[in-house]
C-alpha cells in the first residue's frame, strides 16, 4: 500500500499495470482503487497514509490523465454525464484505445463502489453518496430484450450488457463473442478491439460484485440466476484460465446456493488446476492462478475490494492461518472430511462454539482468530441459504422479490464493520 500511494505521490496517478518499474497498459478500470479499498477495510494501517491514499483514488474517479492507456480512466466526461462509456465516445481530454466500453463501464462502476467504501469509513458522506450512486451505472448498458444464440440455437436467456452510443441507442455485440465458443482471441488491447476485454458479454453481465442482489432481480430471480450461471459454466462459454472467471465460481452464494459454489470449486480443482504440466489453465499473471487455487482449497475465497470471504469446505481436514499483524490463529476444521471428496456440502457450522449460518466471513475472523467448524455431508443442505445469511449487496431484496429495504435492517448492518473490527485511523 505504501508503494502504491508513493507512486501516486511521485507520478500523479496510481498504477494499474506496473512492470519493471514502468507503466503498463490499463486493461479496464482504475483497479488499484479496489486494492486500496480492500486493504483499508482489512485494517492495513502500518505506515499507510490514508489521506493521500484517498486523494489518489478520488483522482482516478475525477481527473482524466492525458494518456489513460497506462493510468487512470478515460471517458470521464461521458461517465459523469451519461453514466456509461459510449462505444462511440468523443474524448478530447486524453488518449487511449476507444474500445472495451462494456467492460470499462462495469469496472468503473465497481471502482467507484470501492471508493465509496473508503469515503464512508473516513466519514465523507457526500463522497459516499456520489460514488455509491455511480456504482449503479452498470444498469445503463443492460439491454433487457437482448437474446443469445449459440450455433443458431437460442440459449433461452434474455438480457445482457450491450454497447451503447452517445445518443443513448444500443449497438450490438454477440453476447458470446470473445468466449471460447466465438472468436475467443478478438478482445485484446489492439486498436480494432471490441467492447469487452478478454471475455464475453455473457461473462461481464455477471460482473456486479457490489450489488449481486440487484443483478439477481434484474436477471429474473435466484433460480433463473442459478440456471444462467450453470449454463455459463457448463456450455463452454467460460474460460477459467483468466481472472475474470474466478468470481463466477462463487456467485452462487448470493442466490442462496453455497453448495453449488463448492461443487464448481471441486470441478475446476483438479480438472483445470492440477499437478500436471498443463495444470495451470492460463497465464499465472504474477500469481493469479496460484492464488485462486490457494483460496479455493482453503475454503475462504475473497470478494476483492470487500470485507467478504465466501465459505466453502477446505480441501483438507483443517486449515490454520496465523495473522502476521496480531499473532492470532484462525482455524477452519472439517467434520466428516472425506478425502475422496464426496462430502463437500456444509450441513451446519459453528464459529467459536456458537451456531453460524452465514455463508461468508469477514476479515475479523483472521484478525482475532478463532475456530470455524464445518459439518460436512454428501448432499446439499439448508445451511447458508436464508436471506440474512447471504453476502452483502448495496441493495437487498424483500419478500416480494423487489430490490429495496426488507425491513430487517440488513441493508445497513451488512456494510458495517462487525465484531471488534473497526475502520483504520487516518494518518495525518
Amino acid at each position: 500500500m505504501r508503494s502504491l500511494i508513493d507512486i501516486y505521490r511521485h507520478e500523479g496517478k496510481l498504477p494499474d499495470c506496473r512492470m519493471s518499474l514502468c507503466k503498463g497498459f490499463t486493461q479496464g478500470g482504475s483497479n488499484a482503487d479496489v486494492v486500496l479499498a480492500d486493504s483499508y477495510l482489512k485494517n492495513i494501517t502500518d505506515g499507510v497514509d490514508w489521506v493521500t491514499g484517498y486523494e489518489a483514488v478520488v483522482s482516478d474517479a475525477e481527473d482524466e490523465p492525458l494518456n489513460w492507456a497506462v493510468e487512470g480512466r478515460g471517458g470521464l466526461t461521458s461517465w459523469k454525464s451519461l453514466g456509461y462509456i459510449p462505444a462511440d465516445d468523443f474524448d478530447p481530454y486524453g488518449v487511449g484505445p476507444f474500445t472495451r466500453s462494456i467492460s470499462r463501464t462495469v469496472e468503473y462502476a465497481y471502482d467507484d463502489f470501492c471508493i465509496a467504501e473508503i469515503a464512508r469509513g473516513l466519514g465523507n458522506t457526500a463522497d459516499y453518496e456520489k460514488y455509491i450512486t455511480r456504482s449503479a451505472n452498470w444498469k445503463n448498458l443492460y439491454k433487457s430484450d437482448q437474446t443469445s444464440l449459440l450455433n443458431g440455437t437460442d440459449t433461452g436467456f434474455v438480457g445482457y450488457l450491450q454497447p451503447r452510443y452517445l445518443n443513448g441507442t444500443f449497438g450490438f455485440q454477440d453476447p458470446a463473442f470473445c468466449s471460447p465458443l466465438l472468436n475467443f482471441t478478438s478482445c485484446y488491447l489492439n486498436p480494432d478491439g471490441h467492447e469487452t476485454y478478454e471475455g464475453s458479454s455473457w461473462l461481464y453481465t455477471f460482473f456486479v460484485p457490489q450489488d449481486q442482489a440487484a443483478l439477481i432481480v434484474t436477471l429474473g430471480g435466484p433460480q433463473q440466476f442459478v440456471n444462467r450461471l450453470d449454463y455459463l459454466h457448463e456450455s463452454g462459454l467460460l474460460y477459467i484460465g483468466d481472472e475474470q472467471g474466478f468470481l463466477l465460481v462463487y456467485q452462487y452464494h448470493y442466490a442462496g446456493r453455497p453448495a453449488k459454489s463448492a461443487q464448481r470449486a471441486h470441478f475446476y480443482v483438479p480438472s483445470q488446476f492440477n499437478e500436471t504440466i498443463a495444470g495451470i489453465p492460463g497465464n499465472d499473471d504474477s500469481g493469479a492462478m496460484g492464488s485462486f487455487v490457494a483460496f479455493t482449497m482453503m475454503g475462504i475465497f475473497p470478494n476483492p475490494g470487500q470485507n467478504v470471504y465466501f465459505i466453502t469446505p477446505p480441501f483438507f481436514p483443517s486449515v490454520s492461518i496465523t495473522n502476521g499483524m496480531t499473532g492470532n490463529t484462525a482455524t477452519i476444521r472439517n467434520v466428516n472430511f472425506d478425502p475422496s471428496y464426496q462430502n463437500i456440502y456444509i450441513q451446519s457450522a459453528t464459529l467459536n462454539n456458537e451456531t453460524y449460518t452465514k455463508n461468508w466471513l469477514t476479515h475479523d475472523f483472521f484478525l482475532n482468530g478463532g475456530e470455524l467448524v464445518l459439518i460436512l455431508g454428501a448432499n446439499e443442505s439448508s445451511w447458508g441459504i436464508a436471506a440474512g445469511d447471504l453476502p452483502p449487496s448495496i441493495s437487498q431484496t424483500n419478500s416480494t422479490g423487489q430490490v429495496g429495504n426488507s425491513g430487517d435492517g440488513l441493508e445497513e448492518k451488512r456494510w458495517m464493520f462487525e465484531g471488534s473490527f473497526m475502520p483504520p485511523k487516518v494518518m495525518i
